[in-house]
This record gives structure tokens, sequence and C-alpha cells, in this order.
């Protein structure tokens, strides 16, 4: 997937500059679909001279006019034929597997710190996500269209930050029995 497509999906929920929809991947899509400020300014560039977006210039006080995208027509073509494309699965490149199948070649202490230490990243970003889960999605059961999409796919992160917590926990228990 190229990043033009989240940047369609995110400018369908809601039309924007390009600094507010930094903003939204830091705070959202980002959390699946990760982007810098500068590759998010050049897609746009990209998709105004592809027709997948409008860019209006709006006027501010003090400050330079504001550049507004929102999808276009042929945009929007673009994002539902792609949403019916069918995706692969994405294949598994996890470097810490790496380093635990190879732990018996090096300190094993220090792979169990890094497991340790990815534990940590882990229990953070899934404490953000109830944090979101919570904020913005307090009664699930009612939710549908956009709402429950959005959801979805939070949960789905929720899921993955929980099975990686088991994980880690297994892999430092099993690692703690093997020096005993």
């Amino acid at each position: 997937m190229s990043l033009e497509y989240a940047i369609l999906v995110s400018l369908q929920e809601r039309a924007g500059s390009g600094y507010e929809l930094a903003r939204r991947f830091d705070k959202s899509i980002g959390y699946f679909w990760s982007a810098s400020h500068q590759q998010i300014y050049r897609s746009l560039k990209r998709m105004v001279e592809l027709d997948w977006v409008s860019c209006d210039e709006v006027a501010q006080d003090k400050r330079p006019d504001k550049k507004v995208y929102r999808v276009s027509e042929s945009g929007a073509a673009e994002l539902a034929r792609w949403l019916a494309e069918p995706v692969d699965p994405p294949p598994v490149r996890n470097e810490l597997s790496v380093k635990i199948r190879g732990a018996s070649f090096g300190d094993t202490e220090r792979v169990a710190e890094e497991v340790a230490r990815h534990r940590r990243g882990h229990d953070e970003r899934l404490a953000v996500y109830r944090a979101i889960e919570e904020r913005d999605f307090p009664a699930p059961q009612g939710l549908s269209g956009q709402q429950l999409h959005q959801y979805l796919v939070l949960r789905g992160g929720i899921r993955t930050e929980e099975s990686m917590l088991a994980w880690c926990d297994e892999i430092l228990a099993a690692l703690r029995a093997d020096r005993d």
C-alpha cells in the first residue's frame, strides 16, 4: 500500500491542511501506517498532480495562507477501486524474533533485556490504545459506519499489543527458567 491511500482515507473522513493531516497521522492513523510530515506533504503534491485531491487556499490573519485539501471525485473513485482490491497478509519481519532465535550464540541476558524493553513499549502503546478506546468509543455496541470501522482498527491494535505482551512474558519466563 502506498501512503496516498492512507491520506485518501483520512481526507475522506475530514478535509484539512497538510499540517492538520500530519497531526491526525500522529494521533490516529499513524499508529497503523506511519509517515513523516515531509512524506505527507510530498504525497499531497503528487495527489494534486494526479487529481486525487483538490486544494483550496484559505487566507489567515497574520499567517501565510493555508492550503486545505479534500478528496476529488477521481480520488474517491481511486480509493473505491483500491478498497475493492484483495490484499495479501503482510510478510512477518521481526528483528526481535531473529535475536531470540540466535540468543544462544551471544549474551542471552542482553537478549532478555531487549525483550523486556520491547515489552515496556508494547505496554505503553496498549495504554494509549485503551485510552483512545475509552475516550472515543465508550459505547462500542452502538457503533456503525465510519465510527465502527475506526473502532475495529483500534481493536486490532489492542489485540496485537495484548498478544505481544503475552509473547514477551512467555519469552522472559522461558529465558529465566533456562538460566535456573
